[in-house]
């Protein structure tokens, strides 16, 4: 059994900076005027897609390397630079120095989640549902299809949001290292998700299902056909992320995983140096 603890989130930190380093290179690539790029400060990855993107922040600060006053400096000056707001997703197994560092400067903790995991082996994985769900591993010439099927699963929470979350998910897609799965029933499309894979580490993300296609068990499949997948492809350990007390999360404990630690995302709210 793989216990909790700084080991384990480094390796959980680094998989998910990693992917998140790979959507911020494919938007560099397929939208050369949007500036994203990325990079290394004090073993943090710090990503830049665009002032309003979920992606843009910093991974991994304080879990690789001790965090100075001057390296806070650097990280502020690069998101400064390009005109977006400044934010950390922490790990609590950061180093205990950080934050009082950051409550100094006026930092403030706006966000929570559940970060969580599960051994993984090819005798461990699920067994895919019985039922008329079909999971397979879309083709390359698929991508904007697969993101307008997540998109359209998204849309019910967020419909204002159209163009941004079709675009997401079309860089998604076109990341180096994703797999993305589709689930479809008597032909159709009505569920997506992606698996990324790094250093033993398989990172479960994607998740979406269109409203005439839940209840159908198309997220189980999915679940299954990706830890499958990742175990035969050498992984040790599943991961995903969810809100905290949530349908997400509630069901990713049915499935076996728990949670490694809660992680707390900082945000620079005024200056306090």
């Amino acid at each position: 059994m793989t216990f909790s603890d700084h080991d384990l989130a480094q390796r959980l930190e680094l998989t998910e900076a990693r992917s998140n380093a790979a959507f911020v290179e494919a938007r560099a690539r397929i939208f050369p005027k949007s500036g994203a790029q990325w990079q290394a400060i004090a073993g943090a990855y710090v990503l830049f897609d665009g002032p309003g993107s979920p992606l843009t922040q910093t991974f991994g600060l304080g879990l690789f390397e001790e965090t100075t006053a001057v390296d806070l400096d650097r990280i502020e000056a690069f998101f400064a630079a390009r005109q977006a707001p400044v934010l950390h997703e922490i790990s609590p197994l950061a180093s205990p120095t950080l934050l009082p560092l950051l409550g100094a400067r006026g930092y403030q903790p706006i966000e929570f989640t559940s970060v969580l995991y599960q051994d993984l082996t090819p005798a461990s994985a699920p067994e895919p549902p019985h039922s008329d769900i079909r999971t397979r591993i879309i083709g390359p010439e698929e991508a904007d299809a697969w993101a307008s099927t997540a998109a359209a699963g998204w849309l019910e929470e967020a419909p204002e949001l159209t163009a941004f979350l079709r675009e997401l998910g079309a860089v998604s897609a076109q990341s180096a290292g994703m797999t993305c799965f589709v689930a479809e029933a008597e032909g159709a499309a009505i569920a997506t998700a992606s698996l990324y894979m790094h250093g033993g580490v398989a990172l479960l993300a994607g998740a979406s299902t269109v409203l005439v296609g839940r209840r159908r068990g198309a997220q189980a499949a999915l679940l299954a056909a990706r830890l499958h997948h990742a175990a035969a492809h050498g992984c040790t350990l599943a991961m995903m992320g969810a809100l905290p007390g949530s349908q997400s999360q509630r069901n990713a404990e049915r499935h076996g995983f728990r949670i490694a630690y809660t992680r707390a995302k900082w945000q620079l709210l005024r200056e306090g140096r």
